[in-house]
């Protein structure tokens, strides 16, 4: 589809963004939430470094407005919604705040938020969110509370990070000859190009989480082909989940989508009464964030030039 430039630039426009620890994806659309570009950037879960993640908002952003046929400079005339991950610790939420960011105005809020109006299309229910991290979150109008979330590695358990450390662990006490070997180090040591616990060691110096979320898929090839390393891990995590979603609708009665990136994964593997508990996302967090931002703008009841 050909765009009119110079229609869509006199519109009022709006970004949402949604920004995780892997990746940070950017929506432009105008008020009546019509698509017009999208942009993809880096990790953007300030937890691991709030220059990082402003500069992955702002290569999200630019993208998006690129591709809506626009110049990067019309970000000033943009009013963005935000969703990061991490911005619930207090300290990072007031950084992002004091940024001087490239937009109109910009409303911050954790990627939970974004999350739970994307899935349900408005803002109450409930979601487990499970990618790089994971957590699960509540938001009704007479709760409002989350569980996990407090970072990796102290947290996000049955996350991408999290299955990629469990990995490592693994595959070390295989290297040091406390376990036998397994399908799963192999792999691992295949991956890294290493047959050492001191050469996986040095490969893992200074990891991020995004980077243990690499070999999370790793551990599931292994689950399907039988390795009993992996199925105890999977087992793990089921579990886990499972406990968490009870704990989400417990005496409640709401609607609760799991999103993220392993999403599909762990919904296959759950029984068939943890399962029950699940309805499908109505949309993705990133148009979560640009209803945040249409919202807000027009609850100030304020213009755009």
């Amino acid at each position: 589809m050909v765009k009119d430039c110079n229609e869509i630039s006199n519109q009022a426009l709006y970004i949402g963004i949604d920004g995780g620890g892997t990746k940070c994806r950017a929506i432009l659309a105008n008020a009546a939430g019509m698509l017009l570009g999208e942009g993809i950037g880096g990790p953007a879960n300030p937890f691991y470094g709030v220059e990082c993640a402003c500069n992955s908002i702002e290569e999200a952003s630019i993208k998006a407005v690129a591709d809506a046929g626009l110049p990067s400079s019309k970000l000033k005339d943009i009013v963005a919604g935000v969703g990061l991950a991490g911005v619930n610790l207090p300290n990072l939420h007031r950084e992002l705040c004091d940024w001087k960011n490239p937009f109109l105005e910009m409303y911050l809020t954790t990627d939970m938020d974004i999350a739970n109006i994307g899935a349900h299309d408005n803002m109450y229910g409930a979601v487990i969110i499970i990618g790089t991290g994971s957590v699960g979150y509540v938001n009704t109008p007479s709760n409002k509370f989350m569980l996990g979330g407090y970072g990796f590695p102290i947290s996000d358990k049955a996350s991408g990070a999290w299955l990629g450390l469990k990995a490592i662990e693994h595959t070390l006490l295989v290297l040091d000859k406390f376990k036998g070997s397994s399908l799963l180090a192999e792999k691992i040591c295949e991956f890294y190009q290493i047959n050492t616990g001191i050469e996986l060691s040095e490969k893992l110096v200074g990891y991020a989480s995004s980077q243990y979320a690499k070999i999370a898929s790793l551990v599931f090839n292994c689950a399907l082909k039988g390795d009993e390393y992996a199925l105890e891990i999977i087992e793990e995590g089921v579990e886990y989940i499972s406990a968490l979603a009870n704990r989400l609708v417990e005496g409640e009665s709401l609607r609760l989508c799991m999103i993220g990136g392993l999403a599909k994964y762990w919904r296959s593997r759950l029984n068939s009464k943890t399962a029950a508990y699940f309805s499908d996302v109505k949309q993705q967090p990133e148009f979560g964030a640009l209803k945040l931002a249409i919202r807000n703008w027009a609850k100030e009841d304020r213009k755009i030039a």
